[in-house]
């Protein structure tokens, strides 16, 4: 089974407020999103699955426009790390997003440790004066409980700075060792990101550098599936397809020059892309 994961971060905003949103009015974006491809995404069924993770103001009309026994699940960006239980907390957690406030309104997938959710929380404990670099993976593991409990699909995600690079191992093994302790781990896949290559201007890199990488955390979780979190690309797909050890991979943007964002076509051509070369 291959999962091809869609994260949608924050591609909701409309272009002339500074975003890069040109399909549709932001009460309509979802709707258009998945009405555009979710039935060209049934042609994979048995063979993939198709996570997509949206702001939380969009979780509605997604569920909506999927429908009963959709190839899409529709997914949520995060979850708090504590949540709404009988005899515990009916939900006093203002401003945040328990597993179970999602849960309730159809969603089935979320994408957790994110490296911009790495370098949010890891921010905040710097203001605080904490410097124990495990304390970021105990709130993403208190996250992956919470979502886990809930029946969630979780894409728990991992990966090195580039001041870290001489050490990838240790900083992956603390990750996996941390963030997964005490998790089933039936619904969780690991997503690798290379943050060293992530952005304008950096080298992406190629298969003998992921294939080692995901043979690795491979060996250190008992073959978990794991997927390309650095961005699954036109111009990578063939590549990342044809590497063992690799499962799938995280779509964000899908065009990077002119009138940069997210197209659903131009994603139904990622994912044919990949699927084609998954079977050669």
């Amino acid at each position: 089974m291959k999962h091809l994961c869609l994260n949608l971060k924050r591609f909701d905003v409309p272009a002339e407020m500074g975003g890069v949103n040109r399909l549709a009015a932001g009460a309509g974006w979802a709707e258009t999103i998945i009405s555009r491809t979710k039935t060209e995404l049934e042609q994979y069924r048995g063979a993939a699955r198709f996570p997509m993770y949206f702001p939380e103001a969009h979780v509605i009309p997604a569920v909506q426009a999927a429908g009963e026994g959709s190839m899409i699940e529709v997914g949520c960006q995060s979850v708090y790390r504590a949540d709404v239980a009988p005899g515990v907390s009916f939900g006093a957690y203002t401003a945040n997003r328990p597993a179970a406030a999602m849960k309730a309104l159809g969603v089935k997938s979320t994408i957790i440790g994110h490296c911009e959710e790495r370098a949010d929380k890891l921010g905040v404990l710097q203001e605080a004066g904490v410097t124990d670099t495990k304390a970021v993976n105990r709130l993403l593991n208190k996250e992956i409980r919470c979502a886990v409990r809930q029946g969630m699909t979780v894409t728990y995600c991992i990966g090195e700075k580039a001041e870290e690079r001489d050490r990838w191992q240790e900083v992956l093994s603390e990750q996996l060792s941390v963030g997964l302790d005490g998790i089933a781990l039936e619904n969780v896949i690991i997503a690798y990101e290379p943050i060293w290559a992530i952005g304008p201007g950096k080298t992406p890199p190629g298969a003998e550098v992921i294939s080692p990488i995901a043979r690795f955390i491979k060996e250190r979780t008992g073959g978990m599936p794991v997927v390309y979190g650095g961005g699954l690309k036109q111009d990578n797909a063939a590549m990342l397809a044809s590497i063992p050890e690799m499962d799938g991979g995280l779509i964000a943007l899908t065009r990077f020059q002119g009138e940069i964002g997210f197209y659903p076509d131009e994603y139904l051509e990622i994912v044919r892309i990949y699927m084609t070369h998954c079977a050669e």
